[in-house]
């Protein structure tokens, strides 16, 4: 039985807060509202069950849309047709980058935006984040592209700040000479 997590939409004032960090290992609720965002993670991205499901293709989640100001963030990356890698960081930071700067060509969306919004989102090409795994063990990734800007976006999260935000009022597009389009 498959029963749909209720996302905050961005007006709620929860989205805007800081969450604060989580003690390991986590509880047992908790690992379940992760296995919970993983499954609906996944399914939003394969289109037969998106569509049974009703739901918006997405990648990542972070507890605070759930209503919980906790530092943990849950990200289904698909990395090749139909094969899926899961990220579970707990209290995550990310602890360098690179120089270079990217956005996504289509601009970004969010599960807790209910709207197009439109303008590229400068992000980092390549981060390297650290972080905990629900069991407490020290972890390091390292992301390039969209699964940078996917890390970045959820982590932004955790510091109450969205993706549009970050979108420059006056000059809402780049052009390929300012900046790489991906």
């Amino acid at each position: 039985m498959f029963k749909q997590l209720k996302i905050l939409d961005e007006k709620n004032k929860l989205l805007r807060q800081t969450s604060k960090d989580v003690e390991l290992p986590l509880s047992k609720k908790d690992k379940e509202t992760i296995a919970k965002i993983i499954k609906q993670l996944t399914y939003s991205q394969i289109e037969e069950l998106s569509e049974k499901y009703d739901l918006r293709p997405g990648m990542g989640l972070a507890f605070p849309q759930l209503g919980q100001l906790k530092r943990i963030i849950v990200i289904v990356h698909e990395y090749e047709e139909g094969k899926f890698k899961e990220y579970v960081v707990v209290n995550p930071k990310i602890i360098s980058h690179s120089e270079e700067i990217i956005a996504l060509e289509t601009g970004e969306g969010c599960l807790s935006v209910n709207r197009d919004v439109e303008g590229h989102v400068p992000r980092f090409a390549r981060v390297t984040i650290s972080g905990y795994d629900p069991d407490g063990n020290k972890l390091n990734i390292r992301a390039r592209e969209e699964l940078s800007f996917d890390f970045q976006h959820e982590i932004y999260h955790l510091n109450g700040i969205l993706f549009y935000d970050k979108i420059n009022k006056k000059k809402p597009f780049y052009s390929e000479n300012e900046i790489s389009l991906i």
